[in-house]
């Protein structure tokens, strides 16, 4: 009876380091990958009674997970942080009607937090570049939307990058367009946000 019930545990030990070992493959695969702030760019564009404006994101930071088993990769994590008052525009005055606007006083971080893949294809002639419609939640001046962001995914051995541009309206988030010189100049509702960013591991 001893030596039937060694034989009983030892075949359910070889079953469980069966399932186990064929796991690993799979959660090896998930790679992490991390944004690169010194690369790459993040910008917003916008319009004015003025003249047509442009600030740079200086400090940003985030985070992608991606599983990489066959011909199409699966995301399963993306977040991208950008530190509000590091929007930079090359002018003290409006940098300042930027702050003001975003409530960086109380809002030090934009954030967007993706929820799910909404759809994701090779683009045709590449074997590593992906056209991916995102879907996740942007948290702006305290204010939480979900949108759909459409990106370009590309996947090297220790690298990926992220591309891709997204039109807003700041209205949509509680912001006021900035205005300057006692209102003269106004910056219009729309806005754009571009981006070309470098993830390494």
């Amino acid at each position: 009876m001893q030596s039937n019930h060694k034989y009983h545990m030892s075949a359910l030990q070889a079953i469980i380091l069966g399932v186990v070992l064929s796991l690993l493959p799979i959660s090896l695969s998930a790679q992490n990958y991390h944004l690169k702030n010194g690369e790459g760019e993040l910008t917003v564009t916008g319009t004015s009674t003025l003249h047509d404006w442009e600030v740079v994101a200086e400090q940003k930071s985030g985070s992608i997970e991606i599983e990489n088993n066959g011909e199409t990769p699966t995301l399963k994590s993306l977040e991208v942080s950008v530190e509000a008052e590091s929007l930079k525009s090359g002018k003290d005055g409006m940098d300042k009607n930027t702050y003001k606007a975003l409530n960086t006083d109380k809002y030090k971080k934009i954030v967007f937090k993706m929820l799910e893949v909404k759809e994701i294809s090779p683009v045709i002639s590449t074997s590593n570049r992906f056209k991916v419609m995102t879907y996740g939640e942007l948290t702006i001046a305290g204010t939480t939307q979900r949108i759909y962001v459409p990106i370009t995914l590309t996947i090297t051995e220790n690298k990926v990058t992220i591309a891709g541009k997204k039109p807003l309206k700041m209205t949509d988030y509680g912001i006021d367009p900035p205005k300057a010189l006692l209102g003269t100049i106004k910056t219009g509702d729309q806005i754009e946000i571009h981006f070309d960013t470098v993830w390494t591991r």
